[in-house]
């Protein structure tokens, strides 16, 4: 039961006050908070540089013409796509979830008071700084021009700034090793008395999962980066084929840890999404037991699959017939979490609240997303369609359409918990539309470019191109209105929302919404509490549906 204390006014946003407060502060919600502002503001950087290489790719391309219109040079647009991958990947979607969500969520979850470690938390937030400032370093003075993945042996022979930039990386994996840690620690020993493996909501087993990946796979790709600026600095022939080196040593060594940094993207959304379609469905999740197991699965599956990036760069055939397989076998976990979302769907009541809007279109585009990988785990097709724009599409349809997407429906769903204020549903539900409506203008005409060879990465492109270019960017735009409604949506609630009275607005049955106050306070819980029941049990409040819903 909630204490009358709750009722002083007192939370975590308001118990101390003052910049010094928030920036050594301890409390795992506030640090959670000053990740979502951080990332926030990224994602707005690298979405202007995605706004910037679209708007380049629109400009008219005239065949046989001796001068053709260009807004930016060849060597500034490859700088651009490289600031967007980099940006995009390393100080946005890897930390996107966890950081944000995993950090404010995951104590509460489980009944505990802060995560296991507090300092080792707060360390890993100005780590993250850090490591960005690198990034913004080479921004401002030096530039990159080798892509997010500064493979070799370009990387260790062009004069912009890859030593900033992989130092900047190293950084941050080090940011993401310590949360994967103090993460697995919290989960294993503070739970609180009757918080079993099997009561544990699914958000806080797909983000122990990811932590999983993060404790295991970041030390590979700090390594790797490390040898590319030892190889720069000191001509030590490692990745450089000139100096003995061998550059698909590269390659092996950072898809080892690149292919399960996608699942340490799209598994926390995976969590999100069981519980935005249980709550708002107002049903207890169908499987619970195998989609949990599956986000274990998911995790060490990841680690055998990274070949299937590499089946043009000369490996061989058994190598190339064992990821293609692998890569197959990673599908079903991932289609046991899509199924059980339907069955769940299925006779429940369903609710269209701006975060079940959000679940939707993230269960049509990550679903586009999985399917279009089938034809690059097999050889046949991968070898037509490698490095291509069908590659650029999938990529996005799983990491924006899958990530990102379900990232603003989780912060959407426990903006009232996170802030103590509503938002407007009707703004709300128009965004996840438009988003909607622009992603797929975006990057459906990509797999028609790609299956038609248009290569990714080029700055310049054949005129029958033209059109699907055009395309896109217009696509683009629509996706920028979208996610600004979105931020004007945020922003607007802060400051003119209405206050939220409700400690459980959408009444959901696991431990932040039952046990804590509206805003939760310094450290969570008036008292310790104890776990009764499961997360998802919701047939005392609501009878299941008739056929058909409603």
């Amino acid at each position: 039961m909630l204490s009358s204390h709750h009722d002083s006014g007192l939370n975590y946003l308001n118990a101390k006050k003052g910049f010094l407060s928030w920036l050594f502060t301890v409390d795992h919600k506030r640090i959670g908070v000053m990740y979502f502002i951080s990332i926030s503001i990224f994602f707005l950087v690298a979405g202007l540089f995605a706004l910037l290489l679209r708007t380049e790719l629109m400009q008219v391309r005239i065949p046989n013409a001796t001068a053709n219109s260009y807004m930016i040079t060849a060597d500034h647009y490859n700088e651009a796509f490289t600031f967007h991958g980099a940006i995009m990947v390393f100080l946005v979607i890897i930390p996107s979830v966890p950081a944000t969500l995993g950090n404010f969520l995951l104590p509460l979850m489980i009944g505990a008071k802060d995560v296991a470690f507090p300092k080792l938390n707060l360390i890993s937030y100005h780590l993250y700084i850090v490591g960005a400032l690198f990034l913004v370093y080479t921004i401002a003075f030096g530039g990159l021009d080798t892509g997010w993945t500064f493979y070799t042996p370009y990387s260790t022979q062009t004069s912009t700034s890859v030593i900033a930039a992989v130092f900047g990386a190293f950084i941050l994996g080090m940011a993401s090793i310590l949360t994967g840690v103090n993460f697995i620690v919290t989960v294993h020993k503070m739970r609180a008395p009757g918080m079993t493996w099997v009561r544990m909501p699914l958000f806080v087993w797909a983000i122990y999962a990811t932590s999983v990946i993060q404790v295991l796979a970041t030390p590979v790709v700090g390594v790797t980066l490390i040898l590319v600026a030892i190889e720069r600095l000191l001509g030590i022939g490692i990745f450089d084929s000139n100096l003995g080196g061998d550059p698909i040593l590269f390659q092996n060594f950072f898809w080892f840890y690149s292919h399960p940094a996608v699942y340490i993207m799209i598994l926390p959304a995976f969590g999100i999404m069981s519980e935005l379609i249980t709550i708002h469905s107002r049903k207890s999740i169908f499987g619970y037991k195998a989609v949990a197991i599956s986000s274990i699965g998911i995790a060490v599956i990841g680690f055998f699959v990274w070949g299937h990036h590499m089946f043009t760069s000369g490996q061989s055939a058994l190598a190339t017939v064992f990821f293609s397989i692998l890569t197959y076998g990673v599908a079903v976990p991932t289609a046991i979490k899509v199924f059980s979302w339907v069955a769940t769907l299925y006779k429940g009541s369903i609710s269209f609240t701006t975060p079940m809007c959000y679940a939707f279109v993230f269960l049509f585009l990550f679903l586009i997303g999985g399917l279009t990988g089938i034809f690059l785990g097999s050889l046949s097709t991968d070898v037509h369609l490698h490095n291509t724009y069908f590659v650029v599409a999938h990529f996005h349809y799983v990491m924006m359409g899958g990530t990102i997407i379900a990232w603003i429906g989780g912060v959407y769903h426990w903006w009232p918990k996170i802030t103590g204020k509503k938002f407007s549903q009707t703004w709300g539900n128009i965004s996840a539309v438009v988003v909607f409506i622009g992603f797929n203008l975006t990057f459906f005409p990509q797999f028609i470019m790609g299956s038609r060879g248009m290569p990714r990465r080029y700055y310049d492109y054949l005129p029958e191109y033209y059109t699907f270019h055009v395309l896109s960017t217009i696509g683009s735009y629509v996706l920028s209105i979208g996610l600004f409604i979105v931020l004007f949506n945020w922003i607007h609630s802060i400051f003119y929302g209405e206050n939220e009275t409700k400690t459980n607005p959408w009444k959901g049955k696991s431990m932040e919404w039952t046990e804590t106050a509206v805003v939760p306070i310094e450290h969570n819980f008036e008292q310790q509490p104890i776990s009764k029941h499961g997360p998802y049990e919701f047939d005392e409040l609501v009878k299941p549906a008739k056929a058909g819903g409603h």
